[in-house]
């Protein structure tokens, strides 16, 4: 996947949520996804990124702080890591099946 410009984040970012989405949690499916799909570190570099606590982007992740104005480039740049990471994985996971796969033929 390509890496997004930061104009072109600051596009997608913006149009991504509107303010019905701000002043309540995320949905417990994209959380459950973010989840599964980034780990501390990617948390860690979003929230220095965007000069917010670490803590508020993993409550935010977790459900216990509201999505804002003021952490929704944070959500969308998680966004765009869950994403980046699960593909990585899909690829990775289908290299190792042909791998495991030419073992179990010979």
């Amino acid at each position: 996947m390509g890496t997004l410009k930061s104009s072109d984040l600051r596009i997608k970012y913006e149009e991504m949520f509107t303010s019905s989405d701000f002043g309540k949690p995320i949905g417990q499916e994209l959380s459950t996804i973010l989840r599964r799909n980034l780990n501390k570190d990617n948390l860690a570099n979003i929230a220095s990124g965007c000069s917010i606590s670490f803590s508020t982007v993993r409550d935010l992740v977790y459900r216990t702080n509201s999505l804002t104005e003021g952490n929704s480039m944070a959500l969308a740049l998680l966004i765009h890591a869950a994403l980046e990471n699960s593909v990585a994985r899909k690829l990775q996971s289908e290299g190792d099946i042909m791998f495991l796969d030419g073992i179990l033929k010979h």
